[in-house]
């Protein structure tokens, strides 16, 4: 009896042991920021350990304004339709660097910032964007004046206004805490959408080592600046090989999640390639991921105005099917573009053509919205 309970008792032990290893061999994928506070280190730990369950859904200014409402207090577009906030809030820092106390999308930083720390409270996710203007022109993020990337580099004509720029984003960052005064826990993604041809940061308007410069430089002057809330994601557009999506990678050490960007523009029901080229591209950052202990998100997208019907439990869910995703974000619900004549939103409004496939996704066992993250509880351990 004594051997047997012995042999019992090591067997534990062991097996402790091994869970502690894979625990430990898992978070090894740790952090670019080895300064990251606790809560930092949790949460991205707690994103990992979740993709094995299910992803995460996001919507883009979710709490601000949705289709013909604007700043209502407890209101979302999401929460209408199926009785829930998405998991994830996707917010935008466009703005900061021209010292606006507005955003790029018109929300005022203020409320901004209590938009994040309402979600954060009620045990959601927030992702930073950044828009910023263009450092040598002074013109929008989409002005691709040739040599705006390499002017913001050290020794670069704009590389003192690029710094003034970071200044007031973390000045802003800074500010975002809980109620003990915790920095905020976030998912920052510079830079988003690389390789297309946009932005003034995109792949077209810089070399491979111009733009690594970049992103480590920006990355290490807001650790300099007391940013360590941060968890970092590279993000590009279109990418048709691992060589493709790894050419401007700064480097493991300088990025925690693997996402890319892609919106659908033509009728599903015609035309399969967004489902396609979605499953093609999620098995090469899913490959690269796990040799370097990487987690991948979709970051953006979305079928503006949802024509389809079954876009959620038909082609959303095919595009995103056989790989451990982390979270998955559509676009802002701006509601009627008077300049464009049209419609510009990502999620459904009550009496909206994919209302009831809305509903359906919500429903899915691995699809987890604000409550089930409050349940999962992301914040501890």
């Amino acid at each position: 009896m004594i051997k047997t309970k012995q042999i019992f008792l090591f067997a534990l032990v062991f097996n402790s042991m091994l869970i502690s290893y894979s625990q430990s061999n898992n978070t090894k994928l740790s952090l670019s920021d080895k300064k990251s506070t606790a809560n930092t280190r949790i949460l991205y730990y707690n994103l990992q350990k979740n993709a094995n369950k299910g992803i995460l859904f996001g919507h883009q200014d979710d709490l601000a304004y949705g289709v013909n409402w604007k700043y209502e207090a407890g209101r979302s577009d999401v929460k209408d339709v199926v009785g829930d906030y998405p998991a994830v809030y996707g917010w935008d820092l466009g703005g900061l660097e021209t010292k606006s106390d507005k955003n790029i999308d018109g929300i005022p930083f203020d409320k901004m910032r209590q938009y994040i720390i309402d979600g954060y409270n009620r045990g959601g996710i927030i992702t930073l964007s950044w828009h910023f203007n263009n450092p040598l022109t002074g013109g929008a993020a989409w002005d691709t004046t040739p040599k705006s990337l390499a002017s913001a580099l050290p020794g670069g004509e704009s590389h003192e206004k690029y710094k003034a720029w970071l200044d007031e984003a973390a000045k802003y960052i800074l500010t975002l805490k809980d109620e003990k005064g915790n920095l905020i826990p976030m998912l920052y993604r510079p830079f988003h959408e690389l390789t297309g041809n946009w932005f003034w940061w995109c792949k077209n308007n810089g070399s491979p080592e111009e733009f690594k410069t970049l992103w480590k430089f920006t990355i290490d002057y807001l650790q300099k600046k007391g940013i360590h809330n941060l968890i970092y994601v590279y993000n590009t557009a279109d990418f048709n090989s691992k060589e493709d999506f790894l050419e401007y990678y700064p480097g493991s050490d300088y990025a925690d999640i693997l996402s890319f960007d892609k919106y659908i523009y033509n009728d599903p029901l015609k035309d399969n390639s967004f489902i396609e080229n979605c499953q093609r591209q999620f098995s090469i950052i899913d490959q690269i991921a796990k040799e370097q202990h990487k987690i991948i998100a979709f970051a953006e997208t979305g079928y503006e105005a949802i024509p389809y019907d079954k876009w959620w439990t038909d082609t959303l869910m095919k595009a995103m099917s056989d790989y451990k995703i982390s979270y998955v974000l559509v676009w802002r619900n701006h509601g009627w573009q008077e300049k464009e004549q049209k419609m510009h939103y990502y999620v459904p409004f009550k009496g909206q053509v994919s209302e009831k496939d809305f509903i359906q996704f919500y429903n899915l066992d691995n699809i987890f919205f604000e409550k089930d993250a409050a349940k999962l509880n992301f914040y501890k351990k």
